[in-house]
């Protein structure tokens, strides 16, 4: 055996298994999220007037949920809240107030959507809190990674659970909704720089 060739062959033994390495690492996808969770002990007013101001309450009925909707490792708080006049409380307590809702159909302009009312009493005001949280804390932390109030969701009934992309799985807030005719169901979820609303009969993005 020459020079050149033994020692091309540790060369060539090195490249394969970084090779191999390589198309292992790409054909194995992430590992989904964990499932979602209740808080424990269950969140009170207090946290929610602390982090969005007495203009927010809890809404009684809807379940509460710990998760992961941004996809950073720490768990996220989601909860229902009733909110009389979140516009002026977004920069005292440093919130996004956000309407996927209606951005699906087409109105973007959160101070115009804002002001829209539910012909429904029971849903005036309804929202949907979601505290990012941020370090060992998670959404306990004193300073959250971000906050969202999300506005004229028309909800019935709350869940989260896992959600299929192209390239990934994720975890969305699920609905039914009530609507002028049948009832029918929603998604909202992360993409990565805002919550995004989806009907269920449609194709994701």
């Amino acid at each position: 055996m020459s020079f050149s060739r033994f020692f091309l062959l540790p060369v060539f033994a090195a490249l394969m298994i970084v090779t191999v390495a390589a198309t292992q690492s790409k054909k194995q996808p992430p590992p989904p999220p964990a499932h979602a969770k209740a808080p424990s002990p269950a969140v009170t007013d207090e946290l929610i007037h602390k982090q969005f101001g007495d203009n927010c309450s809890l809404l009684a009925g809807p379940p509460q949920f710990v998760a992961d909707l941004d996809g950073d490792g720490v768990d996220d708080l989601i909860v229902a809240a009733k909110c009389k006049n979140p516009m002026a409380d977004k920069d005292e307590y440093s919130f996004v107030v956000a309407d996927p809702y209606d951005s699906f159909l087409g109105y973007s302009d959160i101070k115009v959507t804002s002001t829209f009312a539910s012909d429904e009493p029971d849903r005036r005001g309804v929202s949907l809190l979601i505290i990012h949280g941020a370090e060992k804390d998670a959404w306990r932390a004193e300073v959250p990674k971000a906050k969202f109030l999300l506005i004229n969701l028309p909800f019935k009934t709350l869940t989260v659970k896992r959600l299929a992309m192209k390239k990934k799985t994720i975890l969305g807030v699920y609905m039914e909704e009530k609507g002028e005719g049948e009832d029918s169901s929603s998604v909202v979820f992360w993409d990565g720089k805002k919550y995004k609303y989806q009907n269920l009969g449609s194709s994701l993005e």
